[in-house]
C-alpha cells in the first residue's frame, strides 16, 4: 500500500503542475496538429486514393505522436530542477521505482491526451475513418504510448542536468524507440484501414508489448543508478 501511495502522490504532483501551467501540453498539442496539418498539404490528402491514405496513416500519426510527445516528456524531471527541487525528491524516504512509474505514468496520461484530440483531427484532414478497428486501436495506442513515455522518462532523467538535453533527449530517445515506433505504424496502418489484428500482424504485437516489458523492467533496475549515480 505505501508503494501504491508513494506511485500515485509523484504521479499526482506532476499531473498537479502541469494542469497549473498548461505549457507542455498545450505545446505538444499545438505541435502534433501543425504536423498533422501541413502533412496533409504535403501529400495532398484530398486528392490521394483511399487505399494509398490507408498504407501511409500509421506512419504518419506515429511520426506525429512521437515528435509531440517529447516536448512534454523534456519536462519530467526538468520541472524539479528550481529550487533544488531534484535533490529533494531524490532524497525523499521513497522507492526510486515508484518515482520512476510515477512520473512514467504523468508523462502517458499527458502524452495520451494529445493523440486522443488529434485523432479526430487527423481522421478528418486525412479522411480516414480511424474508428473503424476502434477497441483494437485504443490498445495499440495504449501500448504505443507506454513504451514511448518510459524511454522518454528514463532519457529525461539521464539528461536533465545537461545543458543540451533539448538537443540529446530525442537524440537518445528515437533510436531506442524505432521497434515500438515499428510496430506501432504496423499495427495502425492495418486497422485504419478496417482490418482486425490477425496472424500477420500478430507478431508486431508482441514486439510491442515484449519492447514495453523490457523495457519498463530494464529503467526500474537503472533508475537508482541515473538519479544518484
Amino acid at each position: 500500500m505505501d508503494y501504491l501511495r508513494q506511485f500515485w502522490v509523484v504521479s499526482a504532483k506532476d499531473l498537479r503542475a502541469e494542469f497549473r501551467t498548461k505549457e507542455a501540453i498545450n505545446a505538444s498539442l499545438a505541435f502534433a496538429l501543425v504536423i498533422l496539418v501541413l502533412f496533409s498539404f504535403a501529400f495532398d490528402a484530398a486528392d490521394l486514393e483511399a487505399a494509398a491514405m490507408n498504407e501511409i496513416s500509421g506512419g504518419l500519426l506515429w511520426i506525429a505522436f512521437a515528435f509531440a510527445g517529447t516536448l512534454v516528456l523534456n519536462r519530467s524531471f526538468v520541472r524539479e530542477l528550481p529550487n533544488d527541487c531534484l535533490d529533494g525528491l531524490i532524497a525523499a524516504p521513497i522507492s526510486r521505482s515508484a518515482l520512476f512509474l510515477g512520473k512514467a505514468f504523468a508523462n502517458f496520461a499527458l502524452v495520451l491526451a494529445v493523440e486522443l484530440v488529434s485523432l479526430p483531427v487527423f481522421g478528418i484532414f486525412y479522411h480516414v475513418r480511424w474508428a473503424r478497428q476502434a477497441p483494437e486501436l485504443m490498445l495499440v495506442l495504449v501500448l504505443g504510448t507506454w513504451g514511448v513515455t518510459v524511454i522518454g522518462t528514463i532519457t529525461s532523467a539521464l539528461t536533465v542536468n545537461i545543458k543540451l538535453r533539448e538537443v540529446m533527449l530525442p537524440m537518445l530517445t528515437y533510436p531506442i524507440l524505432v521497434p515500438a515506433l515499428m510496430s506501432a505504424m504496423q499495427l495502425t496502418t492495418k486497422l485504419m484501414a478496417g482490418e482486425a489484428i490477425g496472424e500477420d500482424t500478430m507478431l508486431w504485437l508482441k514486439m510491442l508489448i515484449g519492447f514495453d516489458v523490457i523495457y519498463t523492467a530494464v529503467s526500474l533496475l537503472l533508475i537508482e543508478v541515473v538519479l544518484i549515480g
